[in-house]
């Protein structure tokens, strides 16, 4: 087992000049996962699979999975692939009264020590505390003090540390878990509406919220805590909306950036980097922003997959009456509809543009439906329908013609699954490019 924790090294690596960096998949999608470690192994690195409080807590958040049944998952999957397990880690985001947010501080509090307590017994490594929200007594009208802020995150990462504690009497050499304080501007999975001007962090408040920070756990007594904080959540002008990217710009973040440098044993980690060119990734990663979240583009791709995957069936099938079409689109949409919560304060305009936001959105809200039985249904049925079949060359350069180079060039093999977590990996590639200089891409 590793004595120094991976995420460590990297810290290490940036501080010495060198643009060293890791990408941060925030996805519970099995199609995502089995891609991204398939990729990994390819590239034989590390990676990072992180849960949210949303899609993973005591309750079993929208995938109805506990901390420690994710980790299962996607050991299952490494497994299954022959991934070396010593190579994943396995980090939560967004830990916090998040999910909680409209109980009182108390409450909410309490439920947030108990979902960083069981991420850290189930063996999840790197945890984002972030206590960054309203709860429900904070006055709503100002803004929450970053002081109190930090006590609250000060308090999780006690409890967080206690349950190390726990783990260690069972397993000397259990890695301690390393920390990531602080929070975007935006909520988790993109804007609901990116504003023209974004509005990158300023020096002082993260200089505030560091030292808020060490003095809330120095406060606490858990002082060597901060030892094993390493980066703090900025936001430095990279968002996404319906249908709207705002691009990196180093000039624009370079005073957030150089004033990193100030601390040796912190980075930056950077949500909402989704849909980023890979030179803009490449360039963050050069300025210090070292840990790259991505969620709704990987999906995002998935789904392109799929419709693609969809044209194809439709081509072949639509004039056979003994072949019972998957209908994916449809099913799809018929399922937003019918369930609408997970979309509908995020699209705006009229029947016409929601409809379109549907499919199309940038937010990718349609992840969601993904695990409903109808469209895990419709998914098996496309896929089952093309592997009945040698899908022609011609299609598959009409519907996926980065595919069909591959195929073409003996790297990628003309089976329906692998076209469709090959779609996946040319979203991954982008940050392998930015992050692993080593890495064989394309």
């Amino acid at each position: 087992m590793y004595k120094e924790h991976p995420l460590q090294e990297i810290v290490k690596l940036q501080k010495a000049g060198i643009p060293a960096g890791i990408y941060s998949i925030c996805s519970a999608n099995e199609y995502v996962i089995t891609a991204a470690l398939e990729r990994a192994l390819k590239a034989n690195d590390f990676i990072l699979i992180e849960a949210t409080a949303n899609q993973v807590n005591q309750y079993g958040g929208y995938t109805g999975m506990k901390p420690a049944d994710f980790k299962n998952f996607v050991y299952s999957i490494a497994n299954k692939i022959k991934f070396p397990i010593e190579k994943i880690i396995l980090g939560g985001d967004h830990l916090g009264p998040l999910t909680w947010k409209s109980r009182n501080s108390a409450a909410a509090m309490e439920e947030a020590k108990e979902l960083i307590k069981l991420f850290v017994l189930s063996g999840f490594t790197k945890i984002h505390i972030d206590t960054s929200m309203h709860l429900g007594d904070d006055d709503k009208e100002k803004r929450l003090d970053t002081k109190t802020i930090a006590e609250r995150g000060s308090l999780l990462a006690e409890v967080a540390e206690k349950a190390y504690d726990e783990i260690k009497k069972s397993n000397a050499n259990a890695l301690h878990p390393v920390y990531v304080v602080g929070s975007e501007v935006p909520i988790p999975g993109g804007s609901q509406a990116v504003e023209d001007k974004m509005q990158i962090t300023r020096v002082e408040d993260l200089y505030e919220t560091i030292e808020e920070f060490k003095k809330a756990f120095n406060s606490r007594g858990i002082e060597y805590a901060w030892d094993n904080v390493i980066a703090v959540v900025v936001q430095p002008g990279v968002e996404f909306g319906e249908d709207s990217i705002h691009e990196y710009n180093r000039e624009a973040a370079k005073q957030l950036c150089d004033s990193i440098k100030n601390y040796p044993n912190l980075i930056f980690e950077g949500h909402s980097t989704d849909y980023q060119t890979p030179k803009a990734l490449k360039e963050m990663v050069e300025d210090g922003i070292a840990i790259l979240k991505v969620g709704p583009a990987l999906t995002f791709a998935l789904r392109e997959g799929l419709f693609a995957l969809n044209y194809i069936e439709e081509e072949l099938f639509r004039d056979k009456e003994d072949v019972l079409l998957s209908e994916f689109k449809q099913v799809l949409e018929d399922e937003m509809l019918t369930y609408p919560q997970n979309w509908e304060t995020h699209y705006h305009g009229d029947n016409s543009k929601l409809k379109m936001a549907r499919k199309y959105s940038f937010s990718d809200r349609c992840r969601y439906y993904m695990p409903s039985k109808r469209v895990a249904k419709a998914i098996d049925r496309l896929i089952n329908n093309l592997r009945s079949v040698d899908i022609p060359l011609t299609l598959i350069s009409q519907f996926m013609p980065i595919q069909y180079t591959k195929i073409l060039s003996g790297s990628l093999k003309k089976d329906t699954e692998h076209l469709l977590k090959d779609r996946v990996v040319n979203c991954i590639d982008g940050y392998l490019a930015a992050t692993n200089d080593s890495a064989d891409i394309g």
